[in-house]
């Protein structure tokens, strides 16, 4: 998806770019080579802004790790760094006990002693029950 998002960036920029005006040369003056050459490098950058917000903005951040419960909130252990967070947001479909791939982002947590909080947009995997 984020391709196609990409690649369609891409189509209108190039046809922005290629829809200058062109105006009348009546006094006889000549566009230099320095001109064209600073509108091919401004557009050029452009593009690249836009390829590189694009691709930034379109990662799926995930969490991977076995949910625990605890008396009034749920916790995930990441697999890949070995921090826990506590969910938050959209956690309907969560099970303590399961190892699940969960889509969404970190977010701040609102005491010191307390762990990071991972906002829960969806459960992107389920794969069942955790391995001791």
């Amino acid at each position: 998806m984020a391709s196609k998002s990409v690649s369609g960036v891409l189509i209108l920029a190039l046809s922005f770019a290629l829809c200058i005006p062109v105006q009348a040369q009546s006094s006889g003056k000549i566009v230099s080579n320095g001109t064209i050459a600073g509108v091919i490098v401004g557009v050029a950058a452009g593009v690249a802004v836009i390829v590189i917000v694009a691709v930034h903005y379109s990662k799926k951040r995930t969490v991977t790790g076995c949910i625990n419960s605890a008396a009034d909130r749920m916790t995930v252990s990441d697999e890949k760094d070995r921090q826990v967070y506590e969910l938050s947001g959209d956690t309907t479909g969560i099970k303590p006990g399961d190892r699940m791939t969960l889509q969404g982002k970190k977010a701040k947590s609102t005491g010191s002693t307390k762990p990071p909080t991972w906002e829960v947009k969806k459960v992107s995997e389920d794969f069942g029950v955790c391995r001791p």
